[in-house]
């Protein structure tokens, strides 16, 4: 089956037509989307989606981009939230120090407190990193250390050591639009070693759509564009690759039921 495992249908740019992009994507053949919390201000709107919809499943959590404003943010919070119906990970989460929107330190004491909250919940841990690769690994190594949990790269760019390093302690990956992009020679070149079990596809829509919608709105519809271009990477048909990336999700996220025949 077709999943995208990373989508903002809360963001304001679906404000307009969100119930039309839900019903393109279903008419794509996407039979299920993970909707991603960013931040506990949106976190009402996100599980509302997930509650109003079959076949939408939701995470809670901080970006690292707000965390300046959850810096009191506890595991306990994050656990409690998840005790709701239809979440089945923590995050988007993590370190991004190519904007700095929140001082590093913050970010990384704030990623910790979802690190623990991944632990309690035994759910997994929806990564993002950008520009800290040696930093994130640090942590992921070190946090491993104490006691495991589970993680997924999401929207991997990062650098090969990372993810290597990643690898190794059992990290998931997922792939976007960004490897269909001319100039992501990098992205597919560390796509084409990822753990050939423990990889899945997003959109990250509104954000980074495929070619061919490059530069416009992303949209749920465009993740089987993300999927050719996997398939294309690693020399699987596009059965294999469906295939692999739906038991790969399946078994990061496993407290969504596996629906018959998928």
């Amino acid at each position: 089956m077709i999943i995208d495992s990373h989508v903002n249908l809360h963001a304001p740019q679906f404000d307009a037509d969100r119930d039309d992009v839900i019903a393109r994507a279903r008419e794509a053949g996407v039979r299920m989307m993970v909707e991603i919390s960013d931040k506990l201000s949106t976190f009402e709107a996100t599980h509302g989606l997930a509650m109003a919809h079959d076949d939408i499943w939701c995470t809670v959590g901080v970006h690292p981009h707000e965390a300046k404003d959850h810096t009191d943010l506890t595991a306990a919070r994050l656990v409690e939230l998840a005790q709701r119906p239809r979440v089945v990970g923590i995050g988007e989460c993590g370190l991004d120090f190519h904007y700095d929107l929140s001082p590093r330190e913050e970010q990384a004491s704030v990623f910790r407190q979802h690190i623990e909250a991944a632990r309690l919940t035994s759910l997994p841990l929806v990564v993002h990193t950008r520009e800290a690769d040696e930093v994130m690994a640090a942590i992921l190594e070190e946090e491993q250390a104490k006691a495991p949990f589970k993680f997924l790269m999401h929207c991997y760019t990062s650098g090969p050591e990372l993810a290597e390093r990643a690898a190794k302690l059992g990290a998931w990956f997922s792939v976007s639009g960004i490897a269909t992009f001319k100039a992501a020679q990098e992205v597919r070149d560390i796509v084409a070693v990822m753990p050939a079990d423990r990889i899945i596809v997003e959109t990250d829509c509104p954000y980074l759509a495929p070619i061919p919608h490059r530069g416009r709105r992303n949209e749920p519809a465009y993740v089987g564009h993300v999927l050719d271009k996997l398939a294309e990477i690693r020399g699987w048909s596009r059965d294999e690759a469906e295939a692999r990336t739906t038991d790969a999700f399946f078994a990061l996220f496993d407290r969504i039921p596996r629906p018959e025949g998928a």
